[in-house]
């Protein structure tokens, strides 16, 4: 008998942890079912987000972050308790994010992001381009960024965040896109008069500059390449809507392994404005494993 009732007992337990199980499972799904978030599609969401890191608010964090949140900062771990881990230190140092420019394509929803306060990532004032990626569920499963400090004007007086906001002509995304990718295998190549010739084709001549090492124009970011030896090796990914695009390289700049987030904005046909963010990339004293380029 002390067989078939430790079966049965075990049986019982069993089956009770398995309904518990359901139970949370079920109560996990539930609460997205039912959370205020449901019904907001990606940019709104990413606003929700931005506004929950903002005002530390975890009850929201939890609502729109996937547990399991896969991290690609070097410097800060996997999931999101990692993220909630965070709040008292952003807290402490008033770390508060602005979102400038934002673009939703496809899983994907990039920002342009000024963070003040912003002493743990390593100066006053941080610009960022930041990605997200939704899953199915409509919750926020994965981020990959770059920061850089806020700098002075370039030569033109630009800053790295002024300048056009405003997403535009939707119906010219894939042709935006693909002018992208093209002109970022061009500069791979290598091949420089390629490369002046495509960027002179696809390139308004007193185009826009918003990066710090170089003014307006398609002269200037000739000698700033030369100048800060920026070299790109690989393009891994490319995010559009209407006249924005983002594309995410590795390269090198100096010598030093690098990722280059650049930021186009297309006004009839041709590049009309163009903001960066770079980023050396670490190799030391990594909180994950999940590279910063893994798309």
């Amino acid at each position: 008998m002390r067989p078939l009732s430790f079966l049965l007992i075990l049986s019982f337990l069993l089956g009770a942890c398995q309904t518990q199980n359901n139970a949370t499972r079920n109560q996990t799904k539930s609460s997205i079912s039912d959370s205020k978030y449901l019904n907001m599609n990606q940019k709104e969401k990413t606003a929700a987000f931005i506004n929950s890191l903002n005002s530390r608010d975890t009850q929201a964090f939890k609502q729109l972050v996937h547990p399991d949140y896969i991290q690609h900062n070097p410097h800060i771990k996997d999931g999101r308790a990692a993220l909630i881990g965070l709040f008292p230190v952003l807290e402490q140092h008033g770390t508060k994010v602005e979102t400038l420019r934002i673009i939703s394509d496809g899983k994907y929803v990039a920002m342009h992001n000024r963070w003040t306060g912003a002493v743990p990532f390593g100066a006053d004032t941080v610009i960022s381009f930041d990605v997200i990626r939704f899953d199915e569920e409509g919750l926020i499963a994965e981020h990959w960024d770059a920061l850089m400090p806020n700098t002075s004007p370039n030569p033109s007086g630009r800053t790295l965040v002024d300048g056009s906001q405003a997403v535009e002509n939707l119906a010219q995304t894939e042709d935006n896109k693909k002018k992208v990718e093209e002109l970022f295998q061009v500069i791979i190549s290598g091949d420089q008069e390629k490369v002046g010739a495509t960027i002179l084709a696809n390139f308004q001549p007193d185009y826009k500059q918003h990066n710090p090492s170089a003014g307006d124009g398609v002269e200037a970011i000739f000698k700033a390449f030369a100048k800060e030896e920026w070299v790109y090796h690989k393009n891994h990914k490319v995010i559009g809507e209407g006249n924005f695009v983002l594309s995410i390289s590795e390269g090198t700049a100096k010598g030093t392994p690098t990722v280059f987030y650049d930021l186009l904005r297309f006004e009839n046909g041709k590049v009309a404005e163009h903001w960066d963010v770079i980023q050396s990339i670490p190799t030391e004293k990594l909180a994950n494993n999940n590279s910063m380029l893994n798309f």
